[in-house]
């Protein structure tokens, strides 16, 4: 169990007991679920439950409770580590499985703490991969998220989902919910492991996790929005904006122009369509994200556009993702 704690900076006249002349600061915690992923004390946890945390104490089932230090977070994949102070033989590290490995029906199981109730486990199956995608807190989309029926509530952030073997295979972030419901309604989403055992590598080795960045908004192309707009392509990823000043802006890659409406969703047409970044194939926008990913920030890259009737091959050198999605 992980209980982050943050003294909040509001107007001291809206303190309780200010006006008595005793100024308190006011106390925020947030409670999740972590877990040990090696003997020399590191924890796995969510970025949300311990953004902006004074304080942070880990607690073990064995009752010992210990403070812990935030060695890096990544608010882009709501991930972050901790490491506490332990003995090597106090902890017990679980392994991650291979994510990719997942399909849909299989047996998983659920651990953290539901609303304080500690240790809770629940169980399911996996409901969806690949397809799912949810927003991180600094507003990035985290793809290929595993979705489960297994019971996930408040306090279960950060904890493990865990396969037959007892393997990791995602952690726990998010549950959809019905309009005017609070609890679980059998939708949670899960990071994927592969991608956390990435995100934690270099957390534990650098503190952060540099991405490379494009600059550009974007939409997948359709076999219906092809049709309808007479793309030259009926596969790839149609640039609707580019970021001024950004690595695609620097490259040549251009906008949209007109706004239209397909099957109920807004796009922008008229801009260049990416049908590839260094000789492999884009089809999707999630392909793009994915193909960004195994870059570095400075990396030239090739991008291969359709625009019009022309094809094109641009040159461009990928920059440093920023923190939030303006």
């Amino acid at each position: 169990q992980i209980t982050s704690t943050a003294t909040a900076s509001e107007n001291p006249s809206l303190i309780p007991g200010f006006d008595q002349g005793l100024p308190q600061a006011p106390v925020q915690q947030a409670l999740g679920s972590g877990f040990v992923i090696d003997k020399a004390g590191h924890v796995v946890t969510n970025y949300h439950v311990i953004e902006g945390a004074d304080q942070i104490e880990v607690s073990f089932s064995n009752q010992d409770t210990l403070r812990a230090t935030v060695v890096g977070s990544d608010p882009s994949t709501d991930l972050a580590v901790l490491r506490v102070q332990s003995s090597a033989r106090g902890l017990a590290p679980l392994a991650f499985g291979n994510s990719d490995n997942v399909r849909v029906g299989d047996p998983v199981v659920a651990i953290g703490n539901p609303f304080g109730l500690r240790r809770t486990a629940t169980a399911g199956i996996v409901s969806a991969v690949q397809e799912r995608t949810i927003t991180a807190p600094n507003g990035y989309p985290i793809d290929h998220v595993i979705q489960t029926d297994a019971q996930i509530n408040s306090g279960n952030s950060g904890g493990p989902l865990l396969n037959m073997r007892g393997e990791v295979i995602g952690v726990n972030t998010q549950i959809a919910q019905a309009e005017g419901s609070t609890g679980n309604v059998g939708i949670g989403f899960a990071v994927p492991s592969n991608t956390v055992a990435q995100v934690v590598a270099q957390l534990v080795a650098t503190g952060r996790v540099d991405r490379a960045y494009l600059g550009i908004s974007g939409s997948t192309v359709t076999p219906e929005l092809a049709r309808s707009f007479r793309l030259p392509v009926d596969a790839g990823v149609l640039v609707e904006t580019v970021g001024e000043g950004s690595p695609a802006d620097e490259g040549g890659l251009r906008g949209g122009t007109s706004d239209v409406v397909v099957a109920g969703e807004s796009h922008v047409i008229g801009g260049d369509v990416i049908v590839a970044v260094s000789g492999k194939r884009v089809s999707s926008l999630d392909e793009l994200r994915d193909l960004l990913a195994d870059h570095k920030p400075g990396k030239k890259v090739t991008v291969k556009v359709h625009r019009g009737t022309r094809m094109l091959t641009l040159n461009v050198v990928l920059g440093r993702q920023p923190t939030a999605q303006g």
